[in-house]
């Protein structure tokens, strides 16, 4: 099946709902009951204090863009958000550009906010200017993201979850929960019947000096991917395992106790993906899907998704 039959079959079955915008799509109840059983089982796997574990707002502050880097690394990814900037007085010149059906997006500048790029990335402002003892820290945190790629393959969704286990503290450590974390993906999604591979990989860095961060990134193994057909045979990322170095230590000034730069690495599942995947391998019905999936995922055997 390619990836347009896939899409037009979840369509055609209410699973998903088309909005104005490629690539953006309301979930129906059934579609978000196998995205929250993902959910609840991967965090199931983990043992973060409760006082680690964050939902993320879907926006962040714009400057924290910069200081991530993310805005010089994938500026085509990015989204800011805008809102009218002016007073009642100037509302009747609003309506009348509106009516007129004139650029009205000219009376709309930016708040200061920006859409959230990576689940993570909310954490690091929190952060800031911390010191970390020697054992480091762990965190459980899940955030909607949104990335500028419109695209016809319901895999490239614009707005998706991506739940992430965070580690900040020394390199050893990190470098240690990224692989620990990796094998654990593994498990946990061969569990659930997908036929699952971990890739060496590299972000899709923008421009001419992105191919050189890509290169490095690669020739350290910063990057790896958990991959499983998608939308299609073709396997696509559902999980990544993403180890940053000091990267986010030297931007936000966090250090160990002992006055080292703090380095990080994460694990993230992209929630919306892996429900496809299971849905790709294991069949429209859930009332068809193995019962020890349905179970781990804690779907009641009554529930369908399409006809």
């Amino acid at each position: 099946m390619d990836n347009l039959t896939f899409r037009q079959r979840l369509l055609d079955g209410g699973v998903l709902l088309e909005s104005d915008v490629v690539g953006l799509y309301h979930r129906s109840f059934a579609f978000e009951s196998i995205v929250r059983g993902v959910e609840a089982y991967v965090s199931r796997s983990s043992e973060v204090a409760e006082d680690h574990r964050y939902f993320f707002s879907p926006y962040m502050a714009k400057e924290t863009l910069v200081t991530t880097g993310y805005v010089r690394s994938f500026p085509n990814l990015v989204g800011l958000v805008s809102s009218f900037q002016g007073t009642e007085r100037d509302a009747p010149a609003f309506t009348a550009q509106l009516d007129a059906g004139e650029d009205w997006e000219s009376s709309f500048s930016s708040n200061g906010l920006a859409t959230c790029s990576a689940a993570c990335h909310s954490l690091y402002p929190l952060l800031a200017h911390r010191r970390i003892e020697e054992a480091g820290l762990v965190f459980e945190v899940q955030g909607t993201c949104f990335r500028h790629e419109p695209s016809e393959d319901v895999a490239r969704m614009q707005s998706f979850r991506q739940h992430e286990f965070v580690f900040v503290g020394g390199p050893d450590a990190a470098l240690q929960h990224r692989q620990e974390w990796l094998a654990r993906a593994d498990d946990l999604l061969r569990a659930l019947g997908l036929g699952v591979e971990i890739v060496e990989a590299n972000d899709p860095f923008f421009g001419r000096a992105g191919k050189m961060l890509a290169s490095g990134q690669r020739e350290k193994s910063l990057k790896f991917e958990v991959t499983c057909p998608i939308s299609s045979q073709n396997p696509g990322a559902i999980a990544s395992g993403n180890y940053h170095e000091d990267h986010f230590g030297v931007n936000f000034d966090i250090r160990m106790s002992n006055g080292d730069v703090a380095h990080s690495a994460c694990i993230g599942f992209g929630l919306e993906r892996i429900a496809l995947s299971l849905l790709l391998t294991h069949g429209p019905s859930l009332q068809e899907w193995p019962r020890e999936v349905r179970g781990l995922l804690s779907l009641g055997a009554n529930t369908d998704t399409f006809p």
